[in-house]
């Protein structure tokens, strides 16, 4: 059944799968119509199995989480309670550079100066852009919270920052608050069979309670199973196995020692055939081992893993996980959207699973209601925008791979020109003269701005020849007042700022 054609009649969502994908989604499309006041011309309900258990590692977020928490109409002091969360502030990436304790930060705040000079021309070490340019880098080393006790909940008028959350406690009140306060169905069942007319058009879901249901947008978020788009519209996968070589995962939950400190950013460090992830939250630490089985034995990451916990650890059991690198060819076909894994994945470097499926439940808010004939429209329109997204954090992660000094052979293959996209090429045949300008990013679609192409490339120790235009470089005397304001900010903020753990421990007792 089809109600579309019929705009005067409530059209009807249905998403078939739970966990952040289907409960984040759900949440941001009822909030964006405050579907709970009963007004609005949408109809939500969410399918879940209570024996399909969720990936549930994805504990990294992007600073776009904020807003989404706040739109939806959470506290951001029950968001900390509920799901053991810690601020994230960037990323610290150690021995990607040669790996003898070298590190750079990718913060979250963008260089002081930003939109007004480029910087880089004026920075004696380019390797210490970020520290030079910017005072989070600083605050973070320090183990500081972004804002004091004084400022309001979601504030960042200084500091940008993120969050780093318990995967399934964050599920878990998603889906309280949905139901209680946003409207939002839902139905605990196992989908037992997809109805479809076409490769283009799914009519509806039957459960294994006997329900049947049908629904005007299907929103798959079955996960790596893709039980809609994938299996029963059979649309096909880009690969990018052949540009990011990691395809599996190793996860621990390691409890915290005494007096510990949370550290507010995502610790990545190199291994020999991977990375490994170290991730703060209030409860414990989430730690998890990336790697590529073309280059290492399961058995030897999870040797590598052990020794980065540590023997007293060895109990501690480790959790695989499997994935191909790849998007879907079109991730809104017909009348089913994917959102999640179903629609996607590659390895958990930049958190940039949580941003997707923000980005991609908004357009659905912002779409629906949608009349039949619109959809191929919009569809067409959202496909291309997210091949433009998954290109270019394809671009991005491997950015963060080839400029490496490692002598392991992961590494050098990763130095590949072969392997290496021809859109990053490209950007990096401009950049070897000037370096990455705001302008490069001018699309509205854009998922990262050029600071944080400047900090990767730059902490890696790529350095643009400037000479050619420097002309252009005649702003010394401004550049230096920004590095000496960056050095105020900087001294104001570690005199000021509280320690990360004694502010969330405090904040949440008041």
């Amino acid at each position: 059944m089809n109600h579309s054609s019929d705009t005067s009649k409530k059209q009807r969502i249905v998403i078939v799968g739970g966990g952040t994908a289907g409960w984040l989604t759900a949440a941001i499309v009822a909030a964006k119509h405050k579907v709970a006041m009963g007004e609005c011309g949408l109809d939500i309900t969410l399918v879940e199995s209570s024996d399909i258990p969720t990936v549930g590692v994805g504990e990294g977020t992007w600073p776009t989480m904020r807003n989404t928490l706040k739109d939806i109409g959470l506290s951001e002091k029950e968001v900390f309670r509920r799901c053991s969360a810690a601020f994230k502030q960037g990323g610290k990436f150690v021995n990607w550079v040669n790996g003898d304790g070298d590190f750079y930060y990718h913060p979250f705040t963008v260089p002081l100066g930003y939109g007004r000079v480029e910087m880089a021309p004026y920075v004696g070490d380019i390797a210490n852009f970020a520290n030079a340019t910017n005072f989070q880098q600083h605050v973070c080393e320090r183990n500081m919270a972004p804002r004091t006790l004084s400022e309001q909940e979601y504030s960042s008028a200084q500091s940008n920052y993120a969050y780093h959350l318990d995967a399934g406690a964050f599920a878990d009140m998603l889906r309280d608050f949905s139901k209680t306060e946003l409207g939002v169905k839902h139905i605990v069942a196992t989908v037992e069979n997809v109805a479809a007319s076409s490769s283009e058009h799914v009519e509806s879901v039957t459960l294994n309670n006997g329900m049947v249901l049908d629904a005007d947008l299907f929103v798959d978020c079955s996960g790596f199973r893709s039980l809609l788009l994938g299996e029963t519209l059979g649309e096909s996968v880009v690969s990018a196995n052949d540009v990011l070589f990691n395809n599996s995962a190793l996860a621990l939950h390691v409890p915290h020692e005494e007096d510990f400190e949370i550290k507010p950013y995502t610790q990545a460090t190199a291994q020999e055939a991977g990375w490994i992830w170290d991730i703060g939250l209030s409860s414990r630490r989430g730690v998890g081992h990336v790697y590529s089985t073309d280059f290492t034995t399961d058995e030897r990451a999870e040797e590598v893993l052990r020794q980065y916990v540590g023997d007293e650890y060895g109990d501690l059991k480790a959790r695989t996980i499997r994935f191909n690198s790849g998007y879907k060819k079109r991730i809104w076909k017909g009348n089913c959207i994917a959102v999640g894994l179903s629609a996607g994945f590659v390895e958990p470097l930049e958190a940039t699973a949580l941003m997707l499926i923000e980005i991609s439940a908004r357009y659905i808010a912002e779409q629906m209601p949608l009349p039949t004939s619109a959809m191929p429209i919009v569809s067409q329109r959202f496909n291309k925008q997210m091949n433009y997204r998954w290109q270019r954090i394809i671009d991005f992660l491997k950015l963060h791979y080839i400029f490496n000094q490692r002598s392991e052979p992961y590494w050098v293959a990763n130095r590949d020109a072969a392997s290496i996209p021809d859109s990053l090429k490209e950007d990096l045949e401009i950049w070897k003269y000037r370096g990455p300008q705001i302008a490069d990013f001018s699309a509205a679609i854009e998922l990262f701005p050029a600071a944080s192409y400047q900090y990767v490339l730059y902490g890696m120790g790529f350095s643009p020849d400037f000479s050619l235009q420097s002309h252009f470089y005649n702003e010394r005397d401004l550049a230096d007042k920004v590095i000496k304001q960056n050095q105020l900010i900087t001294q104001q903020k570690l005199s000021s700022l509280p320690n990360h753990r004694d502010y969330i421990e405090q904040w949440l007792a008041s």
